[in-house]
């Protein structure tokens, strides 16, 4: 693969090993994170002389790259890396390549698309899905918009952490399909833990349950990979409740402008909440079971 000049702004559980991977990979990284410290722990294990810094700032580290990536939070922690003062756009040269791993709202992908065309910048919205161990193995699944011509330009890039990259369609097109991923996902772990509530019930050998039905329709990601930590009330890891919530709502937000009805991702959504009121918001999203255990 050629190395290119990439800069990676937001270091979280996601974008630590995916900007890992890009450096092991052999392009010339620069990394930006709000906490400073998290960056330089970052040079400190994949630094390697002058292939890899820290910048103070998103414009700092974005100045000169060939492709700019950000992996933060949400709507306004986009805004801030990408436009705000100091942001990447700022300092990012024409015919460069801006990409969001954040899962984000398909309008923000659309005003930023429109942002970055004012400065000669092409666009890229890919949200990713796979959490963190998908990130850390480099296997994860990307979601993209934009144009063909520019994703031809960043996909091999993308190959770095990923073993599936697919372009969707325009500006947008990979933030609604992360919605519908999300859509998914609440359905299929409110069903998988009612199964195991029912089947703890009933007095069976749940593990023995999810074994012999994995074997047959029932089966999905969620029952492959959170089947026996739901049995076993294991919830410290993975993709948090509150990270969810943040994701149905903006799945929610655009069903009320597309028109989609989304009654049993709302009723799931409520399931979240009641989650976060009793201090759960930083458990995995498999924690729905523990409502059915305890409902009060």
């Amino acid at each position: 693969m050629e190395s290119r000049k990439v800069a990676f702004i937001g270091l979280g559980v996601m974008g630590y090993p995916m900007a890992g991977h890009l450096a092991t990979a052999g392009h010339r990284v620069t990394v930006y994170n709000r906490t400073p410290s998290r960056a330089m722990k970052w040079i400190a294990e994949h630094g390697d002389g002058d292939s890899s810094r820290a910048a103070p700032t998103p414009a700092a580290a974005a100045a000169d790259a060939d492709i700019v990536l950000m992996c933060v939070g949400n709507d306004d922690d986009v805004r801030a890396v990408a436009l705000g003062a100091g942001g990447a756009l700022a300092s990012m040269r024409a015919g460069s390549v801006l990409v969001d791993h954040t899962t984000a709202s398909a309008a923000l992908a659309r005003e930023l698309h429109k942002a970055a065309a004012g400065k000669e910048v092409d666009f890229i919205d890919a949200p990713v899905s796979g959490g963190q161990a998908g990130a850390e193995n480099g296997k994860l699944t990307i979601m993209c918009g934009g144009d063909a011509a520019v994703f031809a330009r960043v996909e091999t890039v993308f190959g770095s952490y990923a073993r599936a990259v697919t372009l969707l369609g325009g500006p947008g097109s990979g933030q609604l399909t992360k919605m519908v991923n999300q859509i998914c996902i609440a359905g299929m772990a409110q069903a998988l833990a009612e199964g195991i509530a029912f089947a703890e019930k009933a007095g069976l050998d749940v593990l023995a349950v999810l074994d012999v039905i994995g074997k047959g329709a029932a089966q999905s990601w969620q029952m492959d990979n959170r089947g026996k930590t739901m049995a076993a009330d294991q919830f410290d890891f993975g993709f948090a409740v509150d990270w969810m919530r943040k994701d149905l709502a903006i799945c929610i937000a655009e069903a009320r402008t597309n028109g989609a009805q989304l009654p049993v991702t709302a009723l799931v959504d409520q399931f979240y909440a009641r989650l976060q009121v009793s201090g759960g918001g930083r458990r995995d999203h498999s924690s729905l079971v523990r409502l059915l255990r305890d409902p009060k």
